[in-house]
């Protein structure tokens, strides 16, 4: 088992000259939480420029889901790229982007017929779901929540409601847009507690539709199973369901945010599944393609039935992200949907049992291997501890261990889906280790 090594100071002296020419040609729009400047990946490892090998603890932000450059996608890619790169599947015909809309309509939730757009992002994947909802229904009110993450295109910026400077001098967005409560019961909106809540986060949005706005004004509510750049967010498990029958009951549609918690990331395929759920449309990305630039939206056959010329993508659907992708999903689900959840299980126990030690940690939650710790100052007042976080996860860079925050003050756990618990445990040595000097 190949473990991290750090041969010299970080960052070393190959990236300092890099760093450089970062800062000067670079949009300073960039979040970067240490100074990591990759050379190649390799399974669980990143190297950097100066030989210095890491754990990958963020996936590319939730993206390699197979880790680095794994052989068959790689020779999936190669091969691809032998035959056809581009040609665009808005114009043309090829078989790589029906084959795979023919996979996903497979193993997306719910029986019956369904059709797919192509994009190359997540956003572009939560557009179309706005598009799409507004085309079908004939309604232009949505309804997102309090802590969601869609993206940053401005349909997708419009139904996100996560840092206020995502939003920062960009108004007018797209309007017709309400965020309410999302189920953050470890910091409920209404100070209730679990059990004994009522479920008045469910409450507010039929308040809101029945004294507000009339349902039949409302196209669709956005939602992400779990919350991603919220803080990691699991909600009850009646959540969804609860929210699913208020769309039935007005014709409302459910679309489901898959797009960091898809692809076998919470230890079934689709986060929405654990919940017992299906949407009216769902929209995926990032683990998709195992680090290739593919999104998708899909649909029902008759909720995507718009003429063409409707919505379209000049390289939404590429040849060699969709040969990928095919390979990703053969990979995925082999046995890499199950080693998700068999080893999230044991980092989320050991988290846990790190919670009865420290008390700087508030809550951990998580499925599969999209977990989060929580880091409070005050366990009574929980008090965001959004410093020790930088100083937490600045600490595991220098030790190996790459990780990013979410949330207020969270960190997140996204390793690729091959992690074996031996590296997990490794991982989060490293981990408490740095929670420990803090």
């Amino acid at each position: 088992m190949e473990k991290p090594q750090i041969r010299t100071t970080l960052p070393g002296p190959k990236a300092e000259e890099i760093l450089k020419k970062d800062e000067k040609y670079i949009s300073t729009s960039y979040t970067r939480s240490y100074p990591l400047v990759a050379k190649a990946g390799r399974g669980m490892i990143i190297e950097d420029v100066d030989g210095n090998t890491f754990y990958d603890f963020a996936a590319g932000i939730a993206v390699c889901a197979t880790g680095h450059s794994h052989p068959k996608v790689v020779e999936a890619i190669k091969k691809q790229a032998d035959k056809l790169i581009h040609l665009s599947g808005t114009d043309f015909y090829y078989t790589e982007q029906v084959d795979l809309a023919q996979k996903l309509t497979q193993i997306t939730p719910g029986d019956f017929d369904k059709r797919v757009f192509f994009g190359n992002s997540g956003a572009e994947a939560v557009e179309c779901g706005l598009k799409v909802a507004r085309w079908y229904t004939r309604r232009v009110k949505m309804i997102a929540f309090l802590g969601a993450f869609h993206g940053r295109t401005m349909g997708a910026l419009s139904l996100t409601a996560s840092k206020a400077i995502q939003k920062e001098r960009f108004s007018p967005l797209v309007p017709d847009v309400t965020h309410v409560p999302y189920a953050y019961c470890y910091r409920c909106a209404f100070n209730q507690e679990y059990g004994s809540c009522g479920f008045e986060c469910i409450a507010y949005i039929e308040h809101y539709l029945e004294k507000v706005v009339p349902p039949t004004d409302v196209a669709a509510i956005f939602a992400e199973p779990i919350q991603g750049e919220g803080g990691y967010v699991v909600p009850p498990p009646e959540f969804f369901s609860k929210i699913k029958k208020i769309c039935d009951e007005h014709n409302i549609l459910l679309v489901d945010d898959e797009v960091q918690s898809g692809f076998g990331r919470t230890g079934k395929m689709f986060a929405v599944e654990h919940w017992g759920v299906v949407p009216d449309v769902i929209c995926m990305a990032k683990g998709i393609a195992s680090g290739m630039p593919l999104g998708a939206c899909v649909a029902s056959s008759e909720i995507m039935s718009w003429p063409p010329g409707a919505h379209a993508s000049t390289f939404g659907g590429n040849p060699v992200s969709c040969a990928a992708s095919l390979a990703t999903i053969d990979l995925l689900t082999s046995k890499l949907v199950d080693n998700a959840a068999k080893v999230g299980a044991h980092m989320l126990k050991r988290l846990k049992e790190m919670y009865e030690n420290h008390s700087l940690i508030g809550d951990v939650r998580g499925k599969g291997l999209m977990i989060a710790c929580e880091l409070v100052k005050d366990r009574k007042t929980k008090e965001h501890a959004k410093k020790e976080v930088e100083k937490i996860i600045f600490e595991s860079w220098k030790n190996g261990l790459l990780l990013l925050p979410c949330g207020k003050s969270s960190i997140r756990f996204v390793p690729p889906l091959i992690v074996a618990e031996e590296q997990a445990d490794l991982a989060l040595d490293i981990f408490e280790k740095a929670l420990k000097k803090v």
